[in-house]
């Protein structure tokens, strides 16, 4: 079963507990934004939908960390992963449809 385009939003409150929120985006309409604050020089990235928008930026809103580089370089990471897991599926995905394609282009029998 396919879904059409999506975004899922979860709070969870728990007593004594910190408050947990997840946002899962599953939509062409996916926008990602990265650049520097200039008011107050500091990076930041960010995701947004028509329905929700994560901001990610340095500890507290204040200068770059040793921790800041180190997420940073995580996310670095993790987005090359996921662009290269992309781009094999897609091209496995279209070899598949070729293949379940049937050839029109020769002589009729």
């Amino acid at each position: 079963m396919t879904l059409g385009p999506y975004t899922y939003l979860t709070l969870s409150m728990r007593p004594e507990s910190t408050p947990q929120v997840g946002v899962s985006f599953h939509t062409p309409h996916l926008k990602v934004r990265a650049g520097l604050l200039l008011s107050d020089p500091r990076p930041y990235l960010e995701f947004s939908s028509h329905e929700a928008n994560v901001h990610i930026s340095t500890t507290g809103a204040g200068p770059v960390t040793d921790a800041d580089l180190a997420t940073a370089r995580e996310i670095f990471t993790a987005a090359a992963r996921y662009l290269a897991d992309c781009e094999q599926l897609h091209a496995e995905q279209t070899a598949d449809d070729k293949d379940a394609t049937p050839d029109t282009t020769g002589p009729a029998a």
